[in-house]
């Protein structure tokens, strides 16, 4: 006859150590798991930079102004890549400006983009921390 150990031993129902010790590695996994998805994420928003259009001003055929803010990390550089687009969406302008590091995170600036052909709007593609 078997004995209530033997059948626990048989079919993998132990009790004690090693049961405990898979938990632990499982908890020290998913620790580690939380730990590395939040440093990503604040080290992602570390280095953003929030931007609003505030408006465009089709000055002449070739040539369209663009006004706008962004808000970034005080202390870095800023890059913005603007477009001019015409009435079809194709882009008929298109600069990169650089900002130096400013004391505040917000800065304004109004940019001139010049055109190949005359535009309907012009807008900021995106900005980053250079």
């Amino acid at each position: 006859m078997t004995t209530q150990a033997e059948l626990d031993e048989r079919y993998g129902r132990a009790r004690g150590g090693r049961l405990r010790a898979r938990w632990l590695a499982v908890a020290a996994v998913a620790v580690a798991a939380i730990g590395w998805l939040a440093w990503t994420t604040v080290a992602a928003a570390m280095d953003d930079v929030g931007v609003d259009d505030l408006g465009f001003h089709v000055a002449d055929e070739h040539t369209v102004e663009v006004s706008f803010q962004f808000t970034a990390p005080a202390g870095r550089d800023v890059a913005c890549a603007l477009e001019a687009l015409d009435e079809d969406f194709g882009v008929v302008g298109f600069t990169v400006f650089e900002y130096p590091a400013g004391g505040s995170h917000a800065q304004q600036h109004r940019e001139t983009i010049p055109t190949v052909a005359e535009a309907t709007t012009g807008l900021v593609n995106s900005c980053w921390v250079t």
